[in-house]
């Protein structure tokens, strides 16, 4: 897939289309490795509670992510994304099948995620008309999601609580609400902005958006998602484009909803590798980090280096300082002595995503982009 860009459609009353699924569609070693929460320290949740029940909270991070905006002003940007609350339904039931049996082709995308051993795939054909998948992954209840306007796949602990569509948008990302508060997540920010939990970020875990042929190479043991839903969708059909080959919506230069800040540094649709801590965020180009292999960028004065990982065609971001010399050696890299997988450099990793870079330079204004 065009790793440089993905785009997506301008023209909402396409003909022939009834209903736009996704953000804006209709009802229809000193190091963590994915195993584990990145993003935030210990977590907070209410015991005892089950899942949905009135009053529940997911589990959150006790420090708050950088916000490049504050909560007022995001929340004041909010706006309808065309559907009713839930008009996009979670999948809430999801059915798995063997690598096997999978019927994905293998250029297609796919988002994967790892928790304790257990391997999972979600094919991006199947959540687009969903978004949330709330999941349990190595015996954690999980949420699983993702906003096509915004290109972004991200992970987030549900605990006791399941998470559903607000039918909103902000920056034309995809707010969700949890069941248990109905309190209002952005989920770029992973930080709630309306209802009880306001100003709380969730905890978070690592999702790789990469295709199906490498997902499956890497992880043959991998069970994938598919399309027995309990909801009658095309999923042969993404309403927006496709992107194996990429094409159609997808390979617009327009966004559908103005973002909070415009940034031309880059094409809008071009892909970023984008980290956020507590202190900022930074952005990485993620053809050029592809290209070539180390790149390394700054939050204040605290240094990151990002590592790409060709295996699975993704990237990773480490915490790390001047001092401590990363070079590419084979299909891995060298970090002072020794020779480390992607994944599993001796430093402090980050938790990264891929994201539109629009939506990452609309979140966060003035963010660091390298290239």
């Amino acid at each position: 897939m065009d790793t440089k860009r993905r785009t997506f459609l301008r023209v909402l009353g396409a003909a022939g289309v009834a209903g736009l699924a996704g953000c804006t569609g209709t009802g229809g070693s000193g190091t963590r490795s994915d195993t584990e929460t990145e993003g935030g320290g210990t977590s907070t949740t209410a015991g005892g509670a089950t899942t949905g029940e009135s009053g529940a909270r997911p589990p959150t991070a006790d420090r708050r992510l950088f916000l490049g905006h504050d909560v007022e002003t995001i929340r004041g940007e909010i706006t309808s994304g065309g559907v009713p609350k839930d008009g996009i339904p979670a999948i809430d039931d999801p059915q798995f099948a063997s690598a096997d049996e999978a019927t994905v082709d293998p250029g297609d995308p796919v988002f994967g995620a790892v928790r304790d051993g257990e391997a999972k795939a979600y094919p991006q054909s199947i959540l687009v008309w969903h978004e949330i998948v709330n999941d349990v992954l190595g015996g954690d209840p999980v949420a699983i999601t993702y906003c096509p306007l915004t290109g972004t796949a991200q992970g987030f602990e549900r605990g006791p609580v399941e998470f559903g569509t607000s039918g909103d948008l902000v920056n034309s990302n995809l707010v969700m609400y949890d069941r248990g508060t109905d309190s209002r997540w952005p989920q770029v920010i992973g930080t709630a902005v309306e209802g009880p939990m306001e100003g709380q970020s969730l905890r978070e875990f690592r999702v790789v958006w990469t295709s199906w042929e490498h997902w499956r190479a890497f992880y043959p043991d991998t069970v994938v998602l598919t399309d027995e839903t309990g909801f009658s969708r095309r999923y042969g059909s993404d309403p927006y484009g496709q992107y194996n080959p990429d094409g159609g919506s997808y390979t617009s230069d327009r966004t559908i909803f103005s973002p909070l800040v415009s940034d031309d540094r880059t094409h809008p649709k071009d892909v970023v590798v984008g980290t956020r801590t507590t202190e900022g965020a930074l952005s990485f180009d993620k053809a050029s980090l592809l290209d070539e292999r180390v790149l390394r960028g700054a939050i204040g004065e605290t240094d990151y280096v990002a590592v790409a990982d060709p295996a699975l065609e993704t990237g990773y971001v480490y915490e790390t300082s001047e001092k401590t010399t990363v070079t590419a050696d084979g299909e891995g890299y060298r970090v002072d002595s020794e020779t480390y997988a992607a994944a599993d450099l001796p430093l402090e990793r980050t938790l990264a995503f891929d994201g539109m870079w629009f939506a990452w330079a609309g979140f966060y204004p003035g963010i660091p982009y390298v290239e």
